[in-house]
């Protein structure tokens, strides 16, 4: 490459930015930092009646909780600026001009009633009414191509609404390249004539996203596939100002788990799985969609999941921190083929990266998010995290897992109940209590090692007396070493524990 790679990801603020928005995000800035390139933050707002309060802001929030840098944007300095498109508009008028001038597109004066109506008279003919070479200058339409120019002039001059077409090409093979899909030949007879410009004032996407990519040095446009069909007219488009156009990119499909259908921002919660990066309220209807943040998921899980959606290392590694990623991505190793989301497989990437936190600061989001654990010491907190993390996907399953370290069980199951209690269990827990209370109870080790001695001597079943034991100290079978439980909490507890169930059996 001989230019300095510089990518840009340019949402519209008009929701919550979607994975399939991030994993775009997350691609565009691997590929730039692979080619120590510049990650560029582009707001496309030009369409301000779907603009929505706060999804700016949303959008940047959501790519630094990813960690994905961003170089130039609203919110960075940069000599390409300004980088929201409403504070551009001014400078678009001059290029749909100049694409008129070069006889490359044109002035069309068609009402909105009289285009309804060339639709109804294909239709009612069998036919698909498309504005192109085959009708714009058979008199049937008004355009600059055959209006006389003064009549042009008098429209424009007078206030009439207008917009400017592009002018597609007739009998034209067309040859686009894609770094992803390869060689793709286009017949320049079924494209229309699409709209760049409207009399307001303001550009439509295609016009304004092909001046900013142009104007901010834009060598590669990674985008979702989505955008295909627009390829054909962007080519043009660069070909028709005579600039050099980016190589493009165009990501696969982000399919629903069934692998039928794009996943979309409806799906989340219908599936019971967020499809945000972060939580979204809506302020219009009150509804609010779960974010992978707030449900418990570790930035670092998202993007190891999401850079595995649609393109593979050639390699059986699953794991990768980010610059890992950086140094093993490649576009064309990227598939054409939709990528099927797995909610179990974000949760397995979630449990490994639980594996890698520390105990302090699981413990320290552990205390603060459980109001039970208010007056306990953090370093005991953090003793527990680290017997139970293992078995945990997120912070929220700790209490499940550990309530009784920190709480005497106040009943106990059923099921249990009648698998761990025989006839002689309330005698052997008796003698169980006369041990624990002559222990050495400096370590979980003399514990373990000392009941064990005692129910060796005394030709005990280990079931008779492991059994209840968990049951008293738990309030159910499950949970981790019972001799660590047991130090733990405490001589005087665990024998307050054994006590009360023994007197309730």
């Amino acid at each position: 490459m001989t230019k300095a790679v510089r990518v840009r990801f340019a949402p519209s603020p008009t929701g919550p930015l979607h994975i399939g928005g991030v994993r775009t995000a997350l691609f565009n800035y691997l590929f730039a930092k692979k080619h120590n390139g510049t990650f560029i933050l582009r707001i496309e707002d030009t369409d301000q009646t779907r603009f929505v309060p706060g999804a700016e802001q949303y959008i940047i929030e959501a790519l630094n909780w990813c960690g994905i840098t961003i170089d130039e944007g609203p919110q960075q300095d940069g000599k390409f600026g300004p980088y929201k498109q409403s504070e551009r508009k001014q400078i678009y008028r001059q290029y749909a001009e100049e694409l008129v001038s070069k006889g490359k597109a044109y002035y069309a004066f068609d009402t909105a009633e009289a285009l309804d109506e060339h639709r109804k008279q294909h239709e009612a003919q069998g036919k698909t009414f498309i504005y192109n070479w085959h009708n714009r200058e058979k008199g049937k339409l008004a355009n600059s191509l055959v209006l006389e120019k003064e009549v042009v002039e008098a429209k424009i001059n007078t206030g009439d609404d207008y917009v400017i077409r592009f002018k597609s090409p007739k009998d034209q093979t067309l040859h686009l390249k894609d770094i992803i899909r390869g060689d793709i030949q286009i017949d320049s007879n079924i494209l229309d004539d699409k709209v760049l410009f409207k009399s307001d004032g303001m550009p439509t996407y295609h016009l304004a996203n092909i001046v900013d990519d142009h104007l901010m040095e834009i060598t590669h446009v990674i985008r979702g596939e989505e955008w295909l069909p627009s390829l054909a007219l962007h080519y043009q488009l660069y070909d028709a100002f005579g600039w050099l156009a980016p190589e493009f990119a165009h990501l696969p499909l982000i399919l629903k788990p069934t692998g039928k259908g794009k996943l979309s921002k409806r799906d989340g919660d219908k599936m019971g799985f967020p499809v945000f990066p972060l939580e979204w309220e809506d302020k219009q209807n009150g509804t609010i969609a779960s974010g992978y943040r707030e449900a418990g998921f570790f930035s670092e899980a998202v993007v190891n999941f999401l850079s595995l959606l649609g393109w593979n290392p050639g390699t059986e590694q699953e794991i990768f921190s980010m610059d890992q990623l950086i140094d093993s991505f490649d576009l064309e190793r990227v598939h054409k083929s939709g990528a099927r989301f797995d909610p179990d497989k974000t949760k397995w990437f979630n449990h490994h990266y639980m594996q890698q936190q520390s105990n302090e600061s699981l413990a320290l989001t552990f205390k603060q998010k459980t109001e039970a654990l208010a007056a306990v010491n953090l370093s005991q907190i953090v003793q527990v995290v680290g017997l139970i993390k293992e078995r945990a996907t997120f912070i929220s399953d700790f209490w499940d897992l550990s309530h009784f370290f920190f709480q005497a069980p106040k009943s106990y199951d059923e099921a249990a109940l009648k698998k761990a209690v025989k006839d002689d269990t309330k005698a052997v827990m008796g003698q169980l209590v006369d041990v624990i209370f002559k222990i050495d109870d400096s370590s979980a080790e003399n514990y373990q090692n000392t009941i064990k001695e005692w129910i060796t001597s005394k030709g005990i079943g280990f079931g008779k007396i492991m059994m209840p034991m968990r049951l008293s100290l738990v309030g159910s079978l499950q949970g981790p070493d019972v001799f660590q439980i047991a130090f733990m909490i405490g001589k005087a507890e665990t024998l307050s524990r054994l006590q009360r169930f023994t007197a309730s059996i």
